[in-house]
């Protein structure tokens, strides 16, 4: 089975995740060494893959979103006069 290709939307929002979460995480680290960088930038790529995975594909709804059937339109009842019975 091939893979499906992914789309601009995906590519957008993981890459801009690996960008600026490493460039967060070098901030934040302050570290200067190699393995450390490594470190870094793995973790980045994970979680830009991560993002890119979670959007949602175009065309396909989640299913907590379906829309439900549209209900019958509502009659206002319009109460009965009450009639007395005629006393006997």
């Amino acid at each position: 089975m091939a893979m499906p290709r992914p789309t601009a939307a995906q590519l957008a929002y993981g890459s801009c995740t690996v960008i600026l979460s490493t460039f967060a995480m070098l901030l934040l680290s302050r570290t200067s060494s190699g393995p450390g960088i490594a470190v870094i930038a793995l973790a980045a790529l994970a979680l830009g893959l991560l993002v890119a995975m979670t959007v949602p594909l175009p065309g396909k709804r989640p299913a907590a979103v379906e829309q439900p059937a549209p209900a019958e339109p509502h009659r206002a009842s319009v109460p009965e006069p009450v009639r007395e019975r005629a006393a006997s």
